[in-house]
C-alpha cells in the first residue's frame, strides 16, 4: 500500500483501533474482531508482548485487506523494527522527531503524538501525516479539539484518550480526522473471555457513529418528512 492510499483509509474509515492485549494471541484476535466489524485498520501496541512479532503475523493473516500500524513508539529503533515487520504506519504517544523522520524516510505514515499547539505546530513542520492529540478527554475532549482546530485547520488531528460511544460523533464534528479508540472499543474482559464477538459489534457502532456524523441526515428527514 502507498502512503497515499494508507493516508486515505484512514481518512475513510476514521477510526484507529489502538490494540492492547495482554498475550499476542489476545492482540491477533482482537485484530480480526475489528476486522470483522468492518474497520480496516489496527494499530499494535508496544505494551503487548512480543509486539514486533504479533505484528508480523497480524500483517501474513489480515495485511491484504488491513492497514497494520504499530503504536506506543517511543524512538527511531523501534519504529524501524515495527517497519521490518510490515507496519504502514507508526504511532507515538508524544512527539519525538527522530521517529517521525524515520517513517517518513521509510515511506510509512507518521502519527506522533502532541496536546499544545506548539507540540502540535512543531510535529506537523516535521512531517507528520496525522497529530495524535492525546491525552484528549483529560484536557476538554471536543471543545479542546475544536479550539486547536481553529488556527490549525490544516493539520490533520486524531484525538485519542477518552474517546467512547457518546462523544465520538461529536469529535467528528468538531474537525476530527479520524478517531483514536483503544478500551472503549477492545475491553479487556472481552478479550479475557474470548468474546470477540462483542468487540466486533461494538465496531459496527463507532463505524456507524462515524459515518453518521460526516453525513447526518437531512432535517426533514430526521423530523419525519410529511410533505
Amino acid at each position: 500500500m502507498t502512503t497515499n492510499e494508507a493516508r486515505q483509509r484512514i481518512l475513510d474509515v476514521g477510526i484507529v483501533p489502538v490494540v492492547r492485549a495482554s498475550s499476542s494471541r489476545k492482540a491477533q484476535a482482537a485484530a480480526e474482531a475489528v476486522y470483522a466489524g468492518g474497520i480496516s485498520i489496527v494499530e499494535i501496541t508496544m505494551t503487548v508482548p512480543g509486539a514486533i512479532q504479533v505484528i508480523s503475523e497480524v500483517v501474513r493473516a489480515l495485511g491484504g485487506e488491513c492497514l497494520i500500524g504499530a503504536g506506543t513508539v517511543l524512538d527511531a529503533q523501534t519504529a524501524q523494527q515495527c517497519i521490518d515487520a510490515g507496519a504502514e504506519f507508526i504511532v507515538s504517544p508524544g512527539f519525538d522527531p527522530d521517529t517521525v523522520k524515520l517513517a517518513k524516510r521509510a515511506g510509512k505514515l507518521a502519527l506522533p503524538g502532541a496536546l499544545t499547539p506548539t507540540e502540535v505546530v512543531n510535529a506537523w513542520k516535521c512531517g507528520a501525516d496525522f497529530v495524535k492529540v492525546f491525552p484528549c478527554g483529560a484536557v476538554g475532549g471536543a471543545s479542546y479539539l475544536k479550539a486547536l482546530r481553529g488556527p490549525l485547520p490544516q493539520v490533520p488531528l486524531v484525538p485519542t484518550g477518552g474517546v467512547n460511544l457518546t462523544n465520538a460523533a461529536e469529535l467528528i464534528r468538531a474537525g476530527a480526522a479520524a478517531l483514536g479508540i483503544g478500551g472503549e472499543l477492545i475491553s479487556a474482559a472481552a478479550l479475557d473471555s474470548g468474546n470477540t464477538a462483542q468487540i466486533t459489534e461494538l465496531a459496527r457502532k463507532y463505524v456507524a457513529a462515524v459515518r453518521e456524523a460526516r453525513n447526518p441526515a437531512p432535517v426533514g428527514a430526521m423530523a419525519g418528512d410529511r410533505r
